[in-house]
């Protein structure tokens, strides 16, 4: 009720501005002495104005909006409706009463006084309207900076006025664009730019700042942060404006600077329909789905309407939480935890013989380097043979869609790790020739935040008091963030034929001894001040540099600007990859390391072994000629040349 009387006075003050518009038209033309002769005229325009304006204010919809939230766009709105009534108006009023009816100055007149009332008033109902009438909240407000002046910072300007319960008062701002130096934004002066920040900061007694630019990159983010460091004064994060209009409670957006911010990870623009298309009721199964990137697989596939979604893993305790949540954040959902191992073909074939899924990512593997070198059988064993086994098991229950995670570090691979999921790229290359299920495979780089991975274990190394280890001051490595990784993974899926590589944009790559010293400064410390950083030598299996292609490999662009593919045919068939795989079950059951060394040397051959592995390779080697030696009849002398034979092929 309360909602349909507003409306009708809104209604009534259009009409009313309508038709004043057209008597000050005419009052104006003659300077306030209207000829009697033209009241006539007068009165059959107002009727043709009043009525073409209200109608042409409902077909723009204007009429629908909300006084209250007035804006630039309205007003255009306004005007183009405004225009095309009196157009039409003039057009048969110079039928009805000739050309000389009406003087053609007060058509333009009309015009123009229609467009200012009717705007005008508006424009004065939101500021009666939204300004707060009430008497300010008896609570200490601090004075507050706002860096930035862009969308972001004017629409927190506009919340902050508007919500006298957010405890700031912003005194300014600051901006590095030079030429907004000195402007006054809604009342709010820019004060100067990033370099001034500690003098304004003493001299106006500022307490906190608050970034107000989504839109930075790594580098301008990590010089924002010094500023404010030097100032020695506390900040948060400003969301972007997508986020912020989602939650008009800016006191609860507000969040401390993050690593990902400090790199410059922009959002990623998906192709939501595409991606829809392709998963909205299909049975959609990963494994490894309690990991980092397996779980925030899930939340994004959720997000498309599937018919169901398995979540497949070994770890109880984490696939009961990623259950719990996503069971709480889409009720709708069918979603089964389902616990087992991908080296188990009995438990495999269970899951999918039960749920019959259209689309599978494949996510699970061992990923940590040094560990993998350390265990390089468990290594062969979960990733190849695990990979097998889940594609087999695609094949023979129909899967449509098969999607392995890959890495960065299988190309050119000097670890175990990188090896052995470069090997998976090659089995489910050699799958895709023989069977009616498209394999593609997803390759990227280090992913922020996820278990085990750096960001992680240098937040402890730093809650500790140092030092922080870096293993060599001119590591680098490509990063995104898991939700980056994820969403990209499930484009990449969408746009694939089978047989494809694809790799993701990574973006430059970041020094490992930088993002050490980024996090300290994150923490309000000082590096090597107040927190060490220390330089522990290449661990076993480690690059200096990750490349996220081979120079023969010839990339292509796709759909997508952050996605590139290439096809390489495999050399190998199902049938040949196969007697590899049943030889490399033979070496890792005799745990045989230098057969195996040979072997991925032969399957791969840019694989550059690292020298610990080389070690333990010469060493097994050695003992086992050895053996075989000690357990021969007749000398030792004339075996030796058998272990310095096995031990020169495993150096070239």
């Amino acid at each position: 009720m309360q909602h349909s009387c507003h409306r009708a006075v809104e209604y009534l003050l259009d009409w009313i501005s309508f038709a004043a518009a057209g008597i000050f038209a005419f009052e104006l033309r003659f300077d306030g002495a209207m000829p009697a002769g033209y009241l006539h005229p007068m009165k059959i325009a107002l009727c043709v104005w009043v009525v073409l304006t209200a109608v042409a204010f409902i077909v723009a919809k204007v009429d629908r909006g909300n006084w209250r939230f007035t804006s630039a766009y309205d007003a255009v709105r306004i005007v183009m409706a405004t225009s095309a009534a009196s157009i039409l108006g003039g057009y048969y009023l110079f039928l009805q009463l000739g050309a000389f009816g009406i003087p053609r100055s007060v058509y333009l007149l009309d015009w123009l006084l229609s467009c200012l009332l009717t705007v005008g008033a508006r424009s004065t109902a939101r500021v009666v309207l939204t300004r707060n009438w009430s008497k300010p909240a008896e609570k200490p407000r601090v004075r507050t900076l706002i860096y930035g002046a862009g969308s972001a910072a004017l629409a927190l300007l506009t919340e902050t006025r508007q919500n006298q319960s957010l405890p700031f008062n912003i005194v300014g701002l600051i901006d590095d664009d030079p030429s907004k130096a000195h402007l006054i934004l809604q009342g709010k002066r820019i004060l100067g730019s990033g370099e001034d920040l500690a003098a304004v900061v003493r001299k106006h007694g500022i307490k906190k700042v608050l970034i107000a630019t989504p839109s930075a990159t790594g580098p301008q983010m990590v010089r924002i942060l010094k500023f404010a460091l030097e100032a020695g004064v506390e900040y948060k994060m400003v969301p972007g404006l997508g986020d912020f209009f989602q939650n008009i409670d800016i006191g609860n957006q507000l969040r401390d600077v993050a690593v990902e911010d400090l790199l410059g990870r922009k959002p990623v623009s998906l192709d939501q329909d595409g991606i829809r298309e392709r998963i909205q009721d299909k049975v959609v199964m990963v494994t490894g789905a309690a990991g980092s990137i397996g779980s925030e697989i899930c939340r994004q596939v959720a997000h498309f309407n599937p018919r169901a979604l398995i979540g497949f893993d070994e770890a109880e305790t984490p696939l009961f939480q990623i259950d719990r949540e996503l069971r709480k954040s889409f009720p709708n959902l069918m979603f089964y935890a389902e616990i087992g191992n991908i080296i188990r073909p009995d438990r495999l074939r269970q899951v999918m013989q039960k749920y019959q899924p259209a689309i599978l990512y494949h996510a699970a593997a061992y990923k940590h380097v040094p560990m993998m070198e350390k265990h390089v059988f468990a290594a062969i064993e979960n990733n190849i043979f695990g990979t097998w086994c889940v594609a087999q098991a695609a094949i023979n229950y129909n899967v449509e869609d098969f999607v392995m995670i890959s890495t960065d570090k299988a190309v050119r691979p000097t670890s175990m790790m990188g090896a052995t999921k470069r090997v998976s790229e090659l089995v489910i290359r050699a799958l895709q020739k023989e069977s009616g299920t498209k394999f593609v495979a997803v390759r990227f780089g280090n992913v922020l935040g996820s278990n085990g991975s750096v960001v992680p274990i240098f937040k402890e190394q730093i809650a500790a008091g140092g030092p922080v280890t870096v293993t060599h001051p001119e590591m680098s490595r490509y990063f995104m963030t898991i939700p980056e990784a994820s969403q990209l993974v499930l484009q990449a899926f969408s746009i694939g034929k089978g047989g494809e590589v694809f790799v993701l944009d990574m973006g430059e790559p970041v020094k490992i001894v930088d993002l050490a010293t980024n996090l300290i400064l994150l923490s309000g410390l000082q590096p090597n001040r107040d927190i060490k950083i220390q330089f522990t030598g290449l661990r076993p299996g480690e690059k200096l540099f990750e490349e996220l292609n081979l120079q023969d490999e010839c990339l292509a662009a796709t759909s997508h600007p952050k996605i590139k593919s290439y096809v390489c045919p495999s050399s190998h068939s199902a049938k040949e990859m196969k007697t590899y795989l049943n030889e490399l079950r033979e070496i890792s059951e005799a745990q045989d390391v230098g057969r195996l060394l040979l072997l991925l040397k032969e399957l791969i051959i840019d694989y550059n072994p690292g020298s610990q592995l080389l070690r333990a390779a010469l060493s097994d080697q050695a003992n086992r000629t050895k053996s075989v030696i000690s357990q021969a009849p007749g000398g030792q002398g004339d075996n030796t040349f058998a272990a310095n034979s096995v031990q020169a092929s495993l150096i070239n």
